[in-house]
């Protein structure tokens, strides 16, 4: 890679991009507004962005039924955590350091919705009762204040066709993606049968996590 190239500070950005529009500037509130509550409760899935003390980062899918993320009030949002693999990666990220970002999506919209702020991990009974699923409480929620929150234009959306799998190069395209097992069985050189490590999974998707 050749440093003449390299885009070096805020100044090459706005000589190569130029100014963002005014309307890209006005969408930025520091809370939620009508129309940003209802994407967040139709939203089922979203991706979380966070950084350790060092400053390496993780985004991680995090899903569940639609609207699990709650909004408190207009500059608080409430994300529970449920039962998983114990990893709890994002969950240190926020011991480390309070800032998160998080993408919400909702399936067959091409706009989505991004929030910027700080969390704190609680386990307040009151709390955990807004996140009850079938009775069940998660084992914490994430406390994110806001500073950040806006629409995310479709571009992105659109040019993937992420809502039009059904096409013949998506399907072949799938076809071709190796399975969670195939992986194991790699990074464990062949210790792990990749067969078998998939149907474990498909059975413990199958099991209650609540």
């Amino acid at each position: 890679m050749s440093p003449e190239y390299i885009v070096k500070s805020h100044n090459d950005l706005k000589e190569l991009y130029g100014e963002a529009s005014p309307e890209a500037i006005a969408k930025d509130l520091d809370y939620l507004d009508e129309n940003s509550q209802k994407f967040i409760a139709a939203s089922p899935f979203i991706v979380l962005a966070t950084t350790n003390d060092k400053g390496y980062m993780d985004c991680s899918p995090k899903g569940d039924k639609i609207g699990f993320v709650k909004i408190l009030d207009e500059r608080t949002l409430l994300l529970p955590d449920r039962k998983g693999n114990n990893r709890t990666d994002s969950l240190k990220n926020v011991i480390d350091n309070p800032r998160v970002g998080i993408l919400f999506f909702v399936p067959n919209v091409n706009e989505t919705f991004r929030v910027n702020g700080k969390a704190t991990i609680s386990t307040e009974p009151e709390l955990m009762e807004h996140c009850v699923v079938d009775g069940k409480l998660p084992k914490s929620v994430m406390v994110i204040s806001i500073e950040e929150a806006y629409i995310h234009c479709s571009r992105a959306l659109n040019r993937s066709e992420l809502w039009n799998p059904d096409t013949t190069e998506f399907l072949a395209n799938a076809k071709e993606v190796p399975t969670m097992g195939t992986f194991v069985k790699a990074l464990t050189q062949g210790k792990m049968d990749a067969e078998a490590y998939d149907k474990f999974v498909v059975e413990e998707l199958s099991k209650d996590l609540f």
